[in-house]
């Protein structure tokens, strides 16, 4: 095998094993290349930003720019980037681009932050926004793709207000959704009540309530 064959060879399997991008030359492959490949985050980062300047892939290079400076400790500079730049991504990736903010939030320990996005999500989900109006979404998880319903989206940010650690966070919680809905709030205030109680049944038996109501 000559040393072009194997420099191809090579090549294509990086980017079945990493699932990189078509094969190119563009910033955005290239930067998928630094991040998986060549294991060098702030080459990647540059080739990322080259790419959202470029208009190359700007969804994706984005989000995965985000993630890239959040490895390396730079969550409060991937938030701004994010804000700075979401408005150059589509309709569509603006409900992931939320999910990333709010994952760099809890990094930073913005709680406020994430409750204020998180109060957008549940009036985007009343609204029948969510899911980009569609019924379900696709996830992933361990690399495995499954369905998502609004339903179980709408259980999981409730969930997740729900089982904060410690009473001041709770009581934080409620407070700010009161200025989302009243019954909502009602809601939330009972959850939180029968999830400290380990009534877990009655809690979800509430929220299927709150999103039939």
């Amino acid at each position: 095998m000559t040393g072009q064959v194997r420099k191809e060879s090579e090549a294509q399997y990086h980017h079945v094993i990493h699932r990189l991008p078509t094969p190119g030359d563009s910033p955005y492959v290239r930067a998928k290349h630094a991040q998986l490949v060549e294991k060098d985050p702030e080459a990647a980062i540059a080739l990322f930003w080259k790419a959202i300047n470029a208009g190359d892939r700007v969804d994706s290079a984005l989000k995965d720019m985000a993630v890239v400076m959040k490895q390396q400790d730079r969550a409060e500079e991937a938030i701004e980037a994010v804000k700075a730049f979401r408005d150059r991504c589509s309709k569509q990736a603006q409900e992931s681009l939320d999910n990333v903010l709010i994952d760099l939030y809890k990094k930073c320990g913005k709680i406020e932050e994430q409750i204020d996005l998180l109060k957008q999500k549940l009036q985007m989900i009343h609204q029948g926004e969510a899911f980009n109006r569609k019924a379900t979404k696709t996830a992933r998880s361990h690399g495995r793709k499954f369905q998502v319903t609004v339903r179980q989206e709408t259980e999981t940010w409730v969930g997740h207000i729900c089982s904060k650690e410690t009473i001041w966070q709770q009581k934080l919680y409620t407070t700010k959704l009161s200025r989302f809905d009243p019954d909502a709030n009602k809601a939330c205030n009972l959850c939180l009540c029968l999830i400290k109680q380990a009534r877990y049944a009655e809690a979800k038996s509430v929220i299927d309530d709150m999103l039939h109501g």
